[in-house]
């Protein structure tokens, strides 16, 4: 598909990913967009800690937007999505370079779809493990995201924004 190849460039060559040694290695497409995207992060002496281990902001990073735009391009027009927060935790240093595996499955998203046409609006919680070049884990990210039906987001940010009388 010519909009994955033109995607993977473009967050290749994306200023935030290139300097903290952030690549995707991998996406798995199907009709429905893309299913799964494998990230890497590289340990190299400008993306390290003061003791030469992965920086934790970049581990941070290198798990940002993926799910969001999964879920952007799997859901469709009808849905709204946004990433909404995230906590990491780390469990040991990151000597090597290290990696994470973003996925959705078809069980993922008709769970989803139901239980945002069902409630209107609903935060998605899911956690991501990153590995080391060993397979040990060294950080987990839990991700928060916002769903919403398109007509339950517009009409939320209709109530926001009108005047008090």
């Amino acid at each position: 598909m010519y909009w994955k190849s033109k995607l993977i460039k473009f967050w290749n060559f994306w200023p935030p990913f290139v300097g903290a040694g952030i690549v995707i290695t991998n996406t798995e497409v199907d009709t429905m967009g893309i299913r799964a995207i494998e990230v890497k992060l590289k340990l190299r002496f400008w993306n390290s800690n003061y003791v030469g281990t992965q920086f934790g902001g970049s581990l941070f990073a290198m798990t940002d937007p993926f799910y969001m735009v999964i879920l952007v391009r799997r859901l469709g027009r009808g849905y709204v999505v946004w990433d909404k927060s995230a906590c990491i935790r780390y469990r040991k240093p990151g000597k090597s370079d290290c990696r994470a595996r973003f996925e959705i499955t078809e069980v993922d998203l008709k769970s989803l779809r139901s239980e945002v046409d069902e409630k209107g609006r609903i935060d998605w919680i899911r956690k991501v493990q990153i590995f080391d070049e060993g397979g040990d884990t060294v950080a987990e990210i839990e991700k928060t995201l916002y769903i919403a039906t398109r007509s339950h987001y517009e009409a939320s940010r209709n109530a926001i924004s009108r005047p008090v009388a």
